[in-house]
């Protein structure tokens, strides 16, 4: 088959946007929604009764929050139950963890320097 201008090839399958934690703890309907789930596990149509949305919105929250590791479902008899997950938030702490240590390095050499420009005035 000769390829010419009207050939093109259809994707087969939508690739899937990868979120990381930031991105979703960064709207505030997720981050609402992990406020409930900390205070007790909730089934979807519970987690959707506390929004001014659509249920399908408030799953695809679910979905974004479920996939970077903040919650996960489980199935229990007829309902699906939303329950917090450590795995995101570890992923979050780890990023917070590297700039303390990054600020207490700093603040550390400049607390050295002080002192020592403290020492050399005092011997004028």
């Amino acid at each position: 088959m000769e390829r010419g201008w009207l050939h093109y090839s259809i994707p087969t399958k939508m690739k899937q946007p990868v979120f990381d934690p930031f991105q979703a703890i960064a709207d505030p309907s997720r981050r609402q929604i992990l406020h409930l789930l900390s205070k007790d596990s909730l089934t979807i149509n519970a987690l959707a009764e506390n929004f001014d949305m659509s249920r399908p919105a408030v799953s695809k929250h679910i979905k974004i929050l479920s996939e970077t590791g903040f919650i996960t479902i489980e199935n229990i008899g007829r309902e699906r139950y939303c329950i917090l997950k450590q795995e995101g938030f570890n992923d979050l702490q780890q990023w917070i963890d590297y700039f303390d240590k990054f600020w207490l390095v700093k603040l550390k050499k400049l607390e050295t320097l002080l002192a020592e420009k403290a020492g050399k005035q005092g011997l004028q």
